[in-house]
């Protein structure tokens, strides 16, 4: 079994949804598993929620993890994080990565962020956001792990105790044994921490036939799907998807990226239903009112609850609550939207934005996920059960989709009903 413990909702759904693409059976889990689960997969993903907590918490919760995956029999872990290094100076890449690392016994582990289907990519230690810098790209104006560094090694310096170094491009390039000889001369040399180069797909899959033997590897999806899937191809999934009941759709976007932006921008000008979030009307009166406005418009066609906004405005909002108080108020909000209308018999739900999509996971109580197909790269449909049945949800990061994503997604799992 491979382990994989992600940092947030979105990036578990991500890693998930390239592991089912070998066919193997992938079982994701909203937190730690409280009771012995009815089976073990090829792949178990344990999504947390860890990204921005504090680095001592991110630890303590990786740890948790790590203890469930190990006596759960897992043979390898990989420690998935956002595919543009989501992190701050402080981590909580790093600091994860060498706690991991302490437990597993491991001298040293490789960092691959890069997803060149979805326009990531790693040159001279660089990340590139399709032909821009990491650092020019719309990443540089998050409102919670602002980009404004390219370097993958400068970024990685600070968190960690032991050397960064990298595997360039033009050593993978000459294959797996030269990255290889590459990886083993760092180590050699004291480098704990490896960076490695990628900007296609094959670069990826020659990583990955280097590396696979790593007790621990870290990085973005598709260099997990790299690594572990030619043996995972082996492992196929025959069981059927779950039966899913009609009822309501409602998609629900925390996520203020330049890609969340522009969906909710085309599903607004379709001309369905969409309801604004007004953060300073919550922080004065509540969700209360929020949540009739949505429940009353949900129906036969899909509705749209968003906070999502321009970065000037969600500045503004910062400024005024203060910007980990906003989130909160925001996340809380779209949370109790969304209890709402699962509990008037919603089946479809969409949901943008990593910390939106924990905090309506765990609202929802969907810890364990049956993984199905995907809606475009990096996000899958999963399929939840609770006292009333069998729900769909579709977890998407703020920087993934085409601009219908929304619309897309829906159409994907009407063909499947």
């Amino acid at each position: 079994m491979i382990g994989v413990i992600a940092d947030d909702f979105t990036g578990a759904t991500d890693i998930a949804g390239l592991m089912a693409r070998t066919g193997a059976d992938v079982r994701m889990h909203g937190g730690i598993p409280a009771t012995p689960p009815a089976g073990i997969g090829a792949v178990e993903v344990i999504a947390l929620k860890c990204r921005t907590a504090p680095v001592d918490q991110a630890v303590a919760d990786t740890a948790a993890a790590l203890e469930w995956l190990l006596a759960h029999g897992a043979r390898q872990i990989y420690w998935k994080y956002c595919s543009t290094f989501d992190s701050t100076d402080r981590g909580n890449i790093g600091p994860v990565a060498e706690a991991l690392m302490a437990r597993l016994g491991a001298d040293h582990t490789v960092y691959c962020p890069a997803f060149p289907e979805n326009g990531r990519t790693v040159y001279q230690g660089h990340l590139f956001v399709g032909d821009a810098l990491l650092s020019d790209s719309p990443m540089r104006h998050h409102p919670l792990t602002p980009m404004t560094d390219s370097n993958l090694m400068r970024l990685l310096d600070p968190q960690v105790t032991q050397p960064v170094g990298l595997i360039p491009l033009d050593q993978v390039r000459e294959g797996a044994d030269a990255v290889a000889r590459a990886r083993a001369d760092l180590v050699a040399r004291g480098i704990a921490h490896l960076i490695a180069d990628a900007t296609a797909d094959a670069d990826l899959a020659t990583l990955g036939q280097a590396v696979a033997d790593a007790p621990l590897l870290t990085g973005g999806s598709a260099f997990a799907a790299a690594a572990y899937g030619p043996d995972l191809r082996q492992l196929t999934d025959t069981s059927p998807l779950p039966h899913l009941p009609a009822g309501p759709a409602i998609v629900l976007s925390g996520s203020c990226s330049a890609a969340t932006r522009a969906q909710v921008a085309r599903f607004r000008a379709s001309g369905a239903t969409v309801i604004d979030v007004m953060p300073s009307e919550i922080a004065t009166d509540g969700a209360a009112s929020l949540v009739d406005a949505a429940m009353q418009a949900l129906g036969d066609q899909p509705v749209l609850v968003t906070s999502t906004a321009e970065p000037d405005a969600l500045a503004d909002v910062q400024t005024a609550l203060g910007r980990d108080a906003a989130g909160a108020l925001v996340e809380g909000a779209l949370a109790a939207v969304a209890q709402a209308a699962r509990a008037r018999g919603a089946t479809r739900i969409v949901v943008a934005g990593g910390e939106t999509s924990g905090a309506i996971t765990l609202a929802l109580k969907a810890h364990d996920l049956r993984v199905g197909p995907e809606i475009a790269p990096g996000v899958p449909w999963c399929f939840a059960d609770d006292g009333a049945g069998t729900f769909a949800l579709a977890l998407k990061s703020g920087n993934f989709g085409g601009a219908d994503f929304f619309t897309d997604a829906l159409a994907a799992l009407e063909r499947l009903r």
